[in-house]
């Protein structure tokens, strides 16, 4: 089984927030950004609990949140492999009322509010995963059946206009419609079957999201500067000889740098200089900038004036 990995995106749309003034215009619209991340997050949740605590009468692999790639990337939510056959699952967690429109095709939310949000149809989404899933088989001379669904996370959203062909499932209704997909046919035999499942794990491909102030285009003099404090969250630790101290809960931390860093490379840009990191972590001194860089694991590129640093975000990721 793949678990779901961490959301760098939520963990950078959190930092991002803390790091810019309330009043700031976009700060509300990180908020909403980060309100359907952790609800999307939460309704696959609700579905990795129900196929975990269900017991199969087959051999199964499932794999949650795998990222793949065959004539472009593409994600699915969730995968449930047997022998016979693949079943894809596409998850949403949305509020109050839902039609599904077929010309143009979209998702239309209908909140109790009376707010009226579109999205991306999910029947294309499933249909693209599994057109795509399909041609990453074929390139493994795999073939054998997919079969797809939504998933709609709880029994409260309600359906005005279903698709015209694709299933609805609520989460308890997942194994009976996994149950009822056909067993005959060509299956995998065990060797095959454990090596797809290796390849599946092999060739997912960990998504990096770009730093949130360039995603929504925020000036770099708009971030609040400063080590943030983790015990008590604020920011503007005081760099001491071998630690770091907050003037607020008076902890010590030699190692606070190391969440800063990390934030820098989620929020501001992917890459960071000696001058970058004084003005960030609000230091005075180059070497001491120097000995932090050096002292993070960061890859360096350049000569020692122009260098620059950056972070493989896939090392901070609990898969």
């Amino acid at each position: 089984m793949k678990e779901r990995s961490d959301s760098l995106t939520l963990k950078g749309l959190i930092a991002a927030q803390g790091r810019l003034p309330v009043t700031h215009p976009t700060v509300s619209v990180l908020a909403s950004k980060q309100s359907t991340i952790e609800a999307g997050i939460g309704g696959e949740q609700r579905v990795a609990e129900v196929l975990q605590r269900y017991r199969f009468p087959f051999k199964n692999n499932i794999f949650h949140d795998l990222s793949l790639a065959s004539d472009s990337y593409f994600q699915i939510d969730h995968l449930f492999k047997t022998p016979n056959y693949g079943v894809i699952l596409e998850t949403k967690n949305l509020a109050g009322s839902l039609e599904f429109r077929d010309n143009p095709p979209q998702l239309i939310q209908k909140r109790e509010d009376g707010q009226i949000k579109y999205y991306e149809s999910p029947v294309e989404q499933l249909e693209r995963n599994i057109e795509l899933m399909s041609a990453w088989l074929s390139q493994r001379n795999i073939d054998f059946p997919l079969y797809g669904a939504i998933v709609l996370a709880y029994p409260k959203q309600h359906v005005e206009i279903p698709p015209a062909t694709t299933k609805i499932l609520f989460p308890n209704m997942i194994p009976p419609f996994i149950k009822s997909l056909p067993q005959e046919g060509k299956s995998l035999d065990t060797s095959t079957f454990n090596w797809l499942s290796s390849e599946l794990l092999r060739n997912h491909h960990t998504y990096i999201p770009k730093p949130i102030f360039e995603s929504y285009q925020i000036p770099l003099r708009d971030v609040q500067p400063g080590v943030r404090c983790e015990s008590c969250g604020k920011i503007g630790m005081v760099k001491k000889p071998r630690t770091w101290h907050c003037p607020f809960c008076k902890v010590n931390n030699h190692l606070a740098h190391h969440g800063t860093i990390v934030e820098w490379f989620l929020v501001v840009k992917r890459t960071i200089t000696n001058r970058e990191c004084r003005e960030f972590f609000n230091i005075k001194d180059k070497f001491t900038a120097n000995r932090i860089l050096q002292s993070m694991n960061l890859k360096s590129q350049g000569s020692y004036r122009d260098r620059t640093y950056s972070m493989d975000l896939r090392s901070i990721i609990r898969d």
